[in-house]
């Protein structure tokens, strides 16, 4: 049986994560009242750094909402692209972080998958990161957050919450596809 909070949960973040695809600004508020109902849903599933990754998201969701609706120089925020070493960097410490986090959930807590639920906190948070500066690499960390996070949640019996997550790489996929339109003519790395 689905509960009121997973169900509610993935209502507004289903309305949240189709937002961010549109670039539009409204994506941050909806997203923070989400991720509160998320973090409740994945505690009592015993997966804690789900749990934990929901009051990240809230914080840079806070961030998000004041970074794109500050702009730049009073303009919109653009899409941008990241420079390589910067992502090469990123992804070497999430790897690092990911398998230390999950050491630890498996050492010291009854986590019922510590390395999946490990890998989709981090990927997430990169993610989140790119995506609130507007980053089109954000898409890549969603895809492989969602494709990893769809068997995890169904293997909880978080049928609804996996379902949603399929939804969540479709959108992923289409986002990437309107912000790659939206990059500048020119192919320079912005910094």
């Amino acid at each position: 049986m689905i509960a009121p909070a997973e169900l509610l949960a993935n209502a507004l973040n289903a309305v949240s994560i189709g937002l961010a695809g549109r670039r539009n600004v409204h994506t941050w508020w909806t997203g923070i009242v989400g991720c509160v109902l998320f973090a409740w849903v994945f505690s009592q599933a015993r997966l804690y750094a789900d749990a934990l990754l929901q009051g990240f998201f809230i914080a840079t969701s806070v961030l998000g909402w004041w970074r794109w609706g500050r702009g730049e120089a009073g303009a919109e925020l653009p899409v941008r692209r990241s420079p390589p070493r910067r992502l090469a960097l990123q992804a070497a410490a999430g790897v690092l972080v990911a398998g230390s986090y999950a050491a630890a959930l498996w050492r010291f807590t009854d986590a019922a998958a510590p390395l999946a639920d490990s890998l989709v906190l981090v990927s997430s948070v990169l993610g989140q990161l790119l995506l609130v500066e507007k980053r089109i690499e954000s898409w890549y960390c969603w895809l492989a957050a969602n494709t990893i996070a769809v068997p995890l949640y169904a293997s909880r019996e978080l049928y609804l919450t996996a379902a949603l997550y399929c939804a969540f790489w479709l959108n992923a996929l289409l986002s990437l596809r309107h912000w790659r339109a939206q990059l500048p003519e020119r192919r320079e790395i912005q910094a």
